[in-house]
């Protein structure tokens, strides 16, 4: 139980880690593929390349890489700290946040796993890791192997987020650093100069005395505030400084909190949402908007769907019955979907699960209960739904969007409304109660699905949404905006305006006022790879009853508690309670 508290502790970051500045290095050895034998302490990575924890591998010079690489280093424990690591339970190893799953080793032996490696695929991404070491497997002033095996599953890939480090678990020298807000979510809803308050609380046996070095910038990179303020803190005590940002536009702010003091740093970061029901970005539809998305529902029906059920017999339950779907798309392109429904004969609620960018959705990832059907599905290109299209990964989001009847997105979105064909088609499905979720290219995929087709959805959940906003978008993150720089720079035959026009027609901002039915958005204010400001932009465009709920601790991976969170709320508005 004391193990599993400081974990806690340290994840919360209310253990500082002091001594991982002198035992961890800055940089690692690092490799892209996937040997077993990397995690061995007698293996040579000589020639391996060095790369810096906390930054994605694709900004340090492996350009769109993604699936499996290794992090290595050696670390000498110094046998000075080792009274210390007995009173205390042994180390604490931190290796940060990770896109998306890590496996970590240390000497070779299994520490810990975050996430679910391929074909269970699961991502880990917004958790931080934090493995606890015993005592008895340290080797006391001698090298130790630090090796921690990562999947990436699209987009940025690696240690991409601190803290990263090793310390003695419960070090007494205890320091909080956090924000106090009027609202738990860090949103600020009132107009008018935004003020926040900024707690510092030492538990340490003496005073704490310092600077605190306070930075603020827009999510587009605007400096808002650089200030220093000095601070005493008294044993035992907690002090609360204010920080003075003036009037802000609608929209998100990072903000840095940098604590300077005699014996150690301490950073804390975070993000503030300012109004962001009040964030504008305007539609940019073509002329022909509405034509090209009826052509497309028209050639879709032109297809016969040739629907067809394999029952899984080895997955099935007393409760509950799962099929593999496999059905006809846009283009007769075949996609595949799992489809879960209950034994016991009767009329259910379904919910259409859509996937995220390159996930494989497997039956995991759906409605747990045996209260509902669920269909899970995997759209062209994904999964095991690329017989006819699989342009990869990276690479999807730019197949053939030189071309708006061929783009990729096109087909995409009619998967999921032939997915909506087939649950209409079943007697056990109640047509008037049908639900898409989904998360990141999910949550567009759950915005374009419910604006498709508006008379046959009921409620629409996505988070995180991806596929928002574009010309913002590039601006505020770096991916997919990389894929397109380097596309521009191999085409400069193409004008860059054709591909906006292109993105357009499946931008879920220019599609969000189609959607009928209520909608309850989630997004994670740490979100690097769909910032807050895209989220908001598609939500302040739908015209029907809307909710969001925002993580302010998350990033583009929200925690677990979400989904028992939208699945209560699709029961309530279902009647299900």
């Amino acid at each position: 139980m004391k193990k599993n508290l400081i974990t806690l502790l340290v994840l919360a970051g209310l253990v500082p880690l002091i001594q991982a500045q002198n035992l961890l290095k800055f940089e690692w050895k690092f490799s892209t593929g996937d040997d077993p034998a990397w995690a061995s302490t007698g293996y040579d990575d000589s020639d391996w390349m060095k790369i810096q924890a906390g930054t994605p591998w694709e900004d340090q010079g492996f350009g769109e890489y993604d699936g499996y690489a290794w992090y290595r280093q050696t670390v000498v424990v110094p046998a000075t700290l080792k009274k210390d690591a007995v009173k205390n339970g042994g180390f604490i190893l931190c290796v940060g946040k990770i896109d998306d799953v890590d496996v970590t080793y240390w000497n070779g032996e299994f520490l810990g796993q975050t996430g679910k490696l391929p074909p269970n695929y699961e991502t880990g991404y917004g958790d931080q890791r934090a493995y606890e070491i015993s005592v008895d497997k340290i080797k006391w002033g001698e090298e130790n192997t630090v090796a921690v095996r990562v999947y990436d599953g699209g987009g940025g890939g690696g240690i991409y987020a601190d803290p990263v480090g090793l310390s003695v678990i419960g070090l007494k020298e205890l320091v909080v650093i956090k924000p106090v807000m009027e609202r738990e979510d860090h949103i600020v809803l009132e107009e008018g100069p935004v003020k926040i308050n900024l707690l510092v609380e030492n538990n340490m046996d003496r005073s704490l005395k310092g600077a605190i070095e306070i930075n603020a910038i827009s999510d587009f990179g605007e400096e808002i505030l650089e200030e220093s303020q000095e601070v005493k803190v008294k044993s035992g005590s907690s002090k609360n400084l204010a920080i003075e940002l003036g009037n802000l536009d609608p929209g998100f702010y990072k903000i840095s909190a940098v604590l300077q003091s005699e014996s150690d740093n301490k950073r804390a970061n975070f993000v503030i949402g300012v109004r962001p029901e009040a964030i504008i970005s305007p539609q940019d539809r073509p002329e022909d908007f509405d034509n090209y998305w009826m052509r497309a529902r028209r050639e879709l029906d032109a297809v016969d769907p040739q629907f067809r059920l394999i029952r899984k017999d080895s997955l099935c339950t007393e409760t509950r019955e799962l099929f593999i779907l496999e059905m006809r798309s846009l283009g007769n392109i075949l996609v595949r979907g799992w489809y879960i429904r209950p034994v016991k004969e009767g009329v259910y609620p379904a919910i259409l699960h859509v996937q995220g960018y390159s996930s494989f959705m497997v039956p995991e990832g759906m409605y747990p209960g045996d209260d509902m059907v669920a269909l899970g599905l995997n759209i062209r290109g994904h999964g095991f739904s690329q017989d006819h299209v699989s342009p990869g990964f990276p690479g999807y989001i730019l197949h053939n969007v030189d071309d708006k009847e061929r783009y990729i997105y096109r087909g995409a979105y009619m998967d999921c409304i032939r997915a909506v064909d087939f649950l209409y088609s079943r007697d056990e499905v109640d047509t008037t109660r049908v639900a898409v979720e989904g998360g990141s290219q999910g949550g567009a995929l759950s915005f374009a699905t419910a604006a498709l087709d508006n008379k046959r959805i009921d409620l629409c959940v996505p988070y995180v949404p991806f596929l928002s906003d574009f010309r913002d978008y590039f601006k505020v993150a770096g991916w997919p905006a990389g894929e397109f720089v380097t596309y521009f720079e191999e085409h400069p035959e193409i004008h860059q305006d054709e591909i906006y026009k292109t993105l357009s027609y499946i931008d879920i901002k220019n599609l969000a006022p189609w959607v009928k039915a209520p909608v309850l958005m989630s997004i994670g204010l740490k979100d690097v790879t769909c910032p807050p400001h895209i989220n908001f932009a598609a939500y302040n465009q739908l015209t029907v009853p809307r909710e969001y709920y925002v993580y302010p601790e998350a990033g583009h991976g929200l925690p677990g508690d979400y989904h028992r969170m939208k699945y209560e709320w699709i029961r309530k508005k279902f009647n299900m309670e």
